[in-house]
């Protein structure tokens, strides 16, 4: 039986992936951002992501947005993973990144759905999840810059899944996900080529 079907009717699958992308929508740099006094939205690299954050604002303000913004993919894809099987894991998680990427109202806002799109592969396969999170901090380490080691990462993630065994609609969306997060790296990776990619440290 397809999930998200039944009798003609929006079944309750639907609401899982609205409500991921409502959960992945929720501003945690900003709500960090205005407690520690800065706008990470305009500020450094106008990205409200953890990466900048640390540049704004510090170590610590930026490990709370880290931990909002994985937080975001993690439990959007438990839910879906949870209520649903592990597809529908996978379009909540992908929802949520949407979210985060692009929210309603404050589509100028948005990040750029590393660390959400990490979250949603934590709660869905942890063991890949967690040798991703190895990858960007070994590519970190040796390019100093956290727009290149998340290119890494995200490009390595549907071949991860693939090697995995994940069933091809599954593998589809890891793919679209991480298209999705690459294109929004557009800026970075047109600095990188001109050398002009600022390091984080």
């Amino acid at each position: 039986m397809d999930p998200f079907h039944y009798d003609g009717r929006v079944d309750w699958a639907w609401w899982l992936v609205l409500a991921g992308y409502a959960w992945g929508t929720f501003p945690g740099a900003l709500l960090v951002g205005r407690y520690t006094g800065h706008d990470p939205t305009r500020e450094g690299s106008n990205n409200p992501g953890a990466s900048n954050v640390y540049r704004v604002a510090g170590r610590w303000p930026a490990a709370w947005v880290l931990l909002s913004d994985v937080g975001k993919g993690f439990i959007a894809g438990g839910m879906g993973l949870i209520f649903g099987d592990q597809l529908i894991g996978a379009v909540c998680g992908a929802a949520a990144v949407v979210g985060h990427i692009v929210p309603l109202g404050r589509y100028r806002e948005g990040g750029k759905g590393v660390a959400t799109f990490g979250g949603m592969l934590l709660a869905l396969t942890p063991v890949v999840g967690v040798i991703l999170i190895g990858v960007w901090a070994v590519a970190l380490a040796v390019t100093k810059r956290a727009g290149a080691a998340s290119l890494v990462a995200v490009a390595a993630a549907p071949v991860s899944v693939a090697i995995q065994g994940w069933p091809a609609p599954e593998v589809l969306v890891v793919i679209g996900v991480a298209v999705v997060v690459l294109a929004r790296h557009h800026e970075n990776i047109r600095r990188m080529w001109r050398r002009q990619e600022p390091a984080l440290w």
